[in-house]
């Protein structure tokens, strides 16, 4: 896959290419990786490690009416077979969900999570005993024996039926499967808006259910100090403060500062790794009970029944329009799957977390969100990349797209007339937007595209029997995740300096960015800065990853920490040079001060502190701390444009090319930023045209349950990408940084199904569901065929 890269003077039409931009440093990290000297939770040494495995549901909706674990107790290696009985006679406690969601007629209806279900399972791949054996193999084998008896309910994995007046119930507490009601919005300047439009527009969209699929499943070890009092827990996570306390105070039910969490390098996250799961308790609980460490590493089979799945909404949209073609209202009507339980952050996803992006680039006055939750029987819903952003990007664009279509006009031109033009704008729902060139993006992105020439290479695709469509969708994030980030600033005793901050990478290179950040500011060589992170023992507090906040959060903190230390170290540096700290001047390392009688300046660098400076054990010589308490939201935003050719005979879809024009304001390293848009862009696509999550509505059991069912996008269905960066660096944040974690996640799947549906435009199709299988597309084809074929 070839990338073309630059970065587009915002103040003009130029375009700089941009390989060689110094910025552009290649990631320090990547050589431990590519010599296989990364350290991931599961090259811990196993010596004197146990080893734990889960018995899970088989069914979707059952009570338990015994556990016959006699014929797996005699299994070899075995030390103990535990139950949720075992868990509630020590006082563990369930999974927290700590949301505060607005909803109308009652609270927030957050049932009782128990680590393993004690009188009922609710979903296939739902916790009901574990194993702790000497190997994994062992432990696996005796979870196979375990017997239980259930009787089978009926149950409910369709999300259209979830609330329907006569579906399973799945919760006494929660009636009619409803979780929760967030209403958002004017609704009587709405009703109004709609009743006097010239047009209003209706669809239904569909933002299907997806799994994370990280390249390194969940994994942990658990600890147990007897001496110290204490647990800690080695885990593939995607912050490690948040869930030291929700593990500690609510699941373990002791202090936070008697459990320690880290985390090493990970292999991916994208959300699922944010939260608490049930096995964690388990392994603290069992390393307690054994007197040692006890591990678990989850089968892939158990990342798709056990661990969160992402998005799964629907949405019955309605766009009102003037005469002119210019936006009043937008409302949307959703129905959002929270599956079994109230995951950590599952609520917001669908409520909080999209509301500020609702109504995207564009100008529209009144915007009404009526969001209902509903509980089925199956994996509990969580944040997954962009984590609402991109369901309420979805929404506006796919919107756009059918409003312009049914009114008989271009989808660009209607665009056009609705974009966000001055600023700072507040949107509808309070958002304030500070920055932006939206429609300047649009127009760069088309020329580049080469708009103009489209309907000649349409024509030479019908040459070819192919349809070929032009798509094109812009997308606004809103970047915050956790307000406030903490970072302190540390000379080693080796003479380099520890870049602490409580941000967590899983992939993103912040080994290498935070250190160009740091580097920069304090003006000495990026190899002699080393991040410290993902640990609570030498991290005290932080936000951890989410939300595209590592950079503006975490890279302001560490900003600020770079200030504080210039002004402690200059102090020491007063004491070693035997002036007053504020005869001391810093520069590129170096800590200078006046000559003495003799004219000679007297200086030291940092290396040389580090020699001089005395020593207290293995602790830094030297710390400065900072906070950063900012809660300010940034508007990474773009333009996305794909070329696709259809097969009206059998349905594929293949991409030809992808363009993106996007703004993340100041970038700090090009390569990364352009790194992380492209691992946005081919999850976006691999949810567009390939990925589902599918339950079977009769058993159900989860048809895709593995990568035999479940598509991921390869190589050979991601075209070439052509990437370009509009800098318009923000005011809200000293780095100019907006961020770029999630946004061509959010971007893409409007973008490819817009395209999609310009192939099939002259059909009369103007939406179809994602994914855009070959299937599904074929059908769409065959039944706009038919119904021209009976008119």
């Amino acid at each position: 896959m070839r990338t073309v890269t630059g970065v587009i003077d915002a103040g003009s039409q130029g375009l700089l290419v941009a390989p060689d931009d110094p910025r552009s440093r290649r990631r320090m990290e990547d050589e431990r990786f590519l010599t296989g000297r990364g350290r991931y939770v599961d090259d811990v040494p196993a010596t004197g490690h146990l080893f734990l495995a889960v018995h899970r549901s088989p069914h979707a909706h059952a009570d338990i009416l015994a556990i016959d674990t006699r014929d797996a107790d005699s299994m070899p290696g075995v030390r103990g077979i535990y139950t949720g009985r075992d868990l509630l006679a020590d006082d563990i406690g369930t999974l927290p969900c700590l949301m505060n969601i607005p909803s109308l007629e009652r609270p927030l209806v957050v049932p009782k999570h128990y680590p393993l279900a004690v009188d009922r399972v609710r979903h296939v791949g739902d916790a009901v005993a574990f194993v702790v054996a000497d190997t994994p193999e062992q432990a696996r084998d005796a979870a196979e024996m375990i017997a239980v008896d259930y009787d089978i309910r009926d149950s409910v994995t369709d999300l259209a039926h979830a609330l329907d007046p006569d579906a399973p119930q799945i919760w006494e507490e929660a009636p009619g499967n409803l979780a929760f009601h967030y209403r958002k919005g004017d609704f009587a300047a709405g009703e109004k808006a709609l009743a006097e439009a010239a047009h209003v527009v209706e669809c239904e969209l569909v933002n299907n259910r997806i799994v994370a699929a990280a390249i390194e499943p969940r994994v942990a070890i658990g600890y147990w100090d007897e001496a110290a009092d204490r647990y800690r827990l080695e885990a593939s996570v995607a912050g490690v403060h948040a869930l030291r306390f929700e593990l500690a105070e609510h699941v373990m039910r002791v202090p936070s500062d008697r459990v320690d969490v880290v985390c090493p390098d990970v292999g991916g996250g994208f959300g699922m790794k944010n939260i608490v799961y049930p096995e964690y308790a388990m392994l603290l609980w069992a390393a307690k009970r054994h007197r040692q460490p006890v591990r678990w590493m989850a089968e892939r089979v158990e990342e798709f029944t056990s661990g969160v799945h992402g998005r799964d909404n629907i949405t019955r949209a309605r766009l009102a329009l003037d005469a002119d073609g210019r936006i009043t209202c937008l409302w949307a009507e959703t129905i959002a799957n929270l599956g079994a339980y109230v995951s950590s952050l599952g609520p917001s996803a669908s409520t909080t977390a999209p509301t500020p992006a609702m109504g995207g680039l564009y100008q529209v006055p009144i915007i009404v969100m009526d969001v209902r939750g509903a509980f089925t029987n199956t994996a509990p819903v969580d944040a997954y990349r962009g984590a609402g952003k991109p369901e309420a990007n979805y929404i506006i664009e796919r919107m756009i797209d059918v409003a312009a279509r049914r009114i008989g006009m271009d989808p660009i031109e209607l665009r056009r007339r609705n974009f966000i033009s001055q600023f700072p704008y507040r949107n509808a729902n309070g958002a304030l937007i500070d920055s932006g060139t939206f429609a300047d993006n649009l127009e760069r992105a088309l020329r580049l595209a080469d708009h103009a020439g489209f309907a000649a290479r349409k024509a030479e695709a019908a040459s070819r029997g192919k349809r070929r469509g032009f798509g094109v969708a812009c997308f606004l994030e809103t970047a915050r995740g956790l307000p406030g980030e903490d970072a302190w600033l540390r000379i080693a005793p080796d003479g380099r300096i520890d870049a602490a901050v409580g941000t967590q990478s899983n992939g993103q290179g912040h080994e290498t960015s935070f250190a160009q950040l740091v580097a920069d500011r304090l003006g000495i060589p990026v190899e002699q800065v080393r991040l410290v992170q993902g640990d609570t023992r030498t991290v005290p507090s932080g936000g951890g990853h989410g939300g595209a906040r590592s950079l503006h959060m975490g890279g302001t903190a560490l900003v600020l920490a770079v200030d504080a230390f210039i002004e402690k170290a200059k102090e020491a540096a007063a004491r070693l040079l035997q002036t007053t700290p504020g005869q001391v001047s810093y520069a590129n390392g170096v800590f200078s001060c006046p000559g003495d009688a003799a004219g000679l300046e007297r200086h030291i660098d940092i290396a040389g502190m580090a020699a001089a400076l005395p020593r207290q054990g293995d602790g830094p010589l030297l710390e400065a701390h900072a906070r950063n308490p900012s809660d300010l939201v940034t508007f990474p935003n773009g333009c996305h444009i794909a070329e696709v050719e259809v097969d009206p005979e059998t349905g594929e879809v293949k991409i030809i090319r992808y363009l993106a024009v996007d703004d993340y304001g100041r970038l700090l390293n090009p390569l990364l930023t352009e790194g992380q848009l492209q691992g946005g862009i081919a999850q976006g696509i691999g949810q567009a045209l390939m990925e589902a999550s599918v339950y079977d509505s009769e058993t159900g059991q989860l048809i895709s349950a593995s990568f035999t069912d479940y598509a991921m996008p390869r190589c050979d269905d991601l075209p070439n990408f052509d990437i370009f960066f509009a800098e318009v660096p923000t005011a809200s944040n000293p780095i100019g940084a907006k961020g770029v974690g999630q946004a061509g996640c959010i971007a893409a799947p409007q973008t490819i199904i817009n395209a999609v549906v310009d192939a099939l435009a002259d059909l009369g199709i103007d939406t179809i569901d994602m994914p855009a299988t070959p299937q599904r597309v074929w059908q769409a084809i065959r039944q706009a065929e038919a119904a021209r074929a009976h008119v």
